[in-house]
């Protein structure tokens, strides 16, 4: 990424706020960079970005941001999402064969995405939900059958108060319409990703029926996952682990093993178990027992 300041993004609850209410796309624009949030400008209208990199070269330096702007007034504005960024964004998209709203609700109402920091209504009246990255590197991703995306690290999102043309030939904005209330926390995207589209079971040649639930078994099973299978793998067993009753202390101390065996690291393994716990219980992560102390979220 091209950011030539080491300024750390500094969001709060009324940056995106002020930004959508900016008179012009350039002062929104300035205002970002201000507080050292990585932009790049996007076509007058549309959501391709001008730069030849693309979102590689998003930058937080006022004094190129500026150049830009400069040149290209009706820009529509950038942001890569991810760690750089310091947010990643839920789309839901709204298409005439289906909307993800429905599939939002039933994931609020699992507790998987009530942490937001703001919501944001996009041009063809979908929403961009944005909250804090998790501390492990979360690709973005798509469930084109929910209609919803989650943007995160390799990803990026068009921002208020940009403006797009629909299919009408109407130019609308991109507006915020909420704040949090609350304390935004990091978002669980595997958690939620799982919740949409469960894992599906091993191939026949797996024969998973004769795992069973069988702790030692799924164990053996997890071990032996090959690269690419390792975490969706764990998830799986980790929720029969929940169904037949045992605890997540006992998942970790069987499952977690057997994943680093697999080559995760201990952080992957501990997070994904926990997510399946979540997801598979429905419990709130501060009831279940850790094995290693919990890192604090940090405020948005």
């Amino acid at each position: 990424m091209n950011q030539s300041t080491t300024t750390k993004p500094r969001w709060s609850l009324t940056t995106m706020l002020r930004a959508s209410g900016a008179g012009d796309l350039p002062t929104a624009a300035e205002h970002l960079a201000t507080n050292g949030i990585p932009i790049f400008p996007c076509v007058p209208g549309g959501k391709q970005p001008l730069t030849k990199r693309g979102f590689h070269d998003a930058t937080g330096d006022v004094d190129k941001v500026h150049t830009w702007w400069r040149r290209s007034p009706d820009a529509n504005i950038g942001i890569p999402t991810g760690e750089l960024s310091g947010v990643v964004v839920v789309d839901v998209d709204v298409h005439e064969s289906g909307t993800g709203y429905a599939a939002f609700e039933r994931a609020r109402a699992a507790g998987l995405i009530s942490a937001w920091g703001w919501l944001v209504r996009t041009p063809s009246g979908g929403m961009h939900a944005y909250f804090r990255p998790a501390s492990l590197e979360q690709r973005s991703w798509q469930a084109p059958s929910h209609h919803v995306d989650f943007r995160g690290d390799g990803g990026y999102i068009v921002a208020p108060p940009s403006r797009i043309a629909g299919a009408d030939s109407q130019s609308r904005a991109y507006q915020v319409i909420a704040v949090a209330q609350h304390r935004p926390r990091p978002l669980d995207a595997n958690a939620l990703r799982a919740f949409l589209e469960p894992p599906r079971p091993a191939p026949p040649s797996v024969s998973l029926p004769a795992l069973s639930s069988r702790p030692d078994n799924l164990a053996a099973w997890v071990a032996n996952r090959p690269e690419g299978a390792r975490n969706r793998g764990l998830f799986w067993a980790a929720c029969r682990m929940v169904e037949s009753g045992h605890s997540f202390a006992e998942a970790w101390s069987l499952l977690g093993d057997a994943a680093q065996v697999a080559g995760l690291s201990e952080q992957e393994a501990l997070t994904t178990i926990r997510s399946a716990y979540r997801s598979a219980s429905h419990l709130g992560p501060e009831t279940i027992s850790r094995p290693t102390p919990a890192v604090e979220a940090v405020g948005m």
